[in-house]
């Protein structure tokens, strides 16, 4: 071995060493979402988590440091899956660019399992104060950037863009709600294109700024 080689030796196993602990890490976002989706988040405790993942529980304390931290990762790393799957629905360039797309689009990604798992979460961080303040900071950086997003893509003023952007994310998280406890796919369905029909009507162009006008015309 050269004195190159020798040299590079340390770099590359730190590389290496990274890349590993960033595969059992993605292992345990992954185990963390089947596991609350399939039995609760009561019942995503570290131990059934970590033979989901196939690792021991001294592995969830050494990538989280603890369960309150795990989940709020777990709400980051299902965001950033999000906006991704986001990017790969709108790529045509068709769907997306108008208000009133969004409510079909929103459901499509949030009532799967990842969104579903992040919805148990937030309910359950009302009972614990840990997870609570996590889940807090955590939750108000994601909804400035999918704010600031939003009114890069469709404009509008802040209060009314905050104020869509909660109507739809919400009504799509509460209607996953209503999926999982009286499971009605039609029903359900024609309540995202209600909303979808609504914002339509009330903004033909598909922009936050007519929105906004159409709201205060009614408030006159």
């Amino acid at each position: 071995m050269s004195n190159a080689d020798v040299a590079l030796a340390p770099t590359n196993q730190r590389r290496s060493q990274k890349e590993r602990a960033a595969t059992t890490r993605a292992a345990l976002i992954d185990a963390a979402i089947r596991v609350i989706h399939r039995d609760g988040y009561a019942g995503a405790t570290m131990v059934v988590i970590a033979e989901e993942a196939g690792v021991t529980r001294g592995a969830i304390l050494h990538h989280f440091g603890s369960r309150a931290t795990m989940m709020a990762s777990v709400i980051e790393d299902v965001f950033h899956r999000e906006m991704s799957q986001y990017d790969a629905l709108l790529r045509d360039g068709v769907r997306g660019q108008n208000v009133h797309d969004w409510p079909h689009i929103l459901w499509s990604v949030l009532s799967m399992a990842p969104g579903v798992a992040v919805l148990e979460i937030l309910l359950a961080a009302r009972s614990d104060p840990e997870l609570n303040d996590l889940v807090t900071d955590t939750q108000a950086r994601i909804e400035s950037e999918a704010l600031g997003n939003m009114q890069g893509g469709m404009g509008g003023d802040a209060d009314t863009a905050k104020g869509l952007m909660r109507l739809m994310v919400w009504s799509a998280r509460g209607l996953s709600i209503a999926n999982m406890i009286l499971p009605d796919p039609h029903a359900t369905n024609n309540a995202i294109t209600l909303l979808s029909r609504l914002l339509k009507h009330a903004a033909p162009s598909g922009k936050v700024d007519e929105l906004s006008s159409t709201l205060n015309d009614l408030s006159q």
